[in-house]
């Protein structure tokens, strides 16, 4: 079975952000990265919108399947990845 679909959103400046997408990457785990500070004004503001509905206030904003981590939390992660 295949792992769920994971997307980041994350700052390339962010130290975070970085050690989330080795994460995935050390694991074989495809994700999609978005990088807020390099997308255009529409997006920021709906990345922006989706992360305050669901109470994040920084990066990573990591999205595992239907699942919201906020923050660095390889914890979760491994728990979210692990199939059902």
């Amino acid at each position: 079975m295949s792992p769920p679909p994971v997307t980041i959103y994350s700052l390339t400046t962010c130290g975070w952000s970085r050690k989330a997408k080795a994460y995935f990457k050390e694991r074989g785990v495809d994700f999609y990265a978005i990088e807020y500070d390099m997308a255009g004004p529409e997006l920021q503001q709906k990345i922006s919108a989706e992360m305050r509905e669901h109470g994040a206030e920084g990066f990573p904003y990591v999205k595992i399947g239907g699942h919201i981590v906020r923050g660095f939390d390889p914890a979760r992660y491994e728990q979210l990845l692990k199939p059902a």
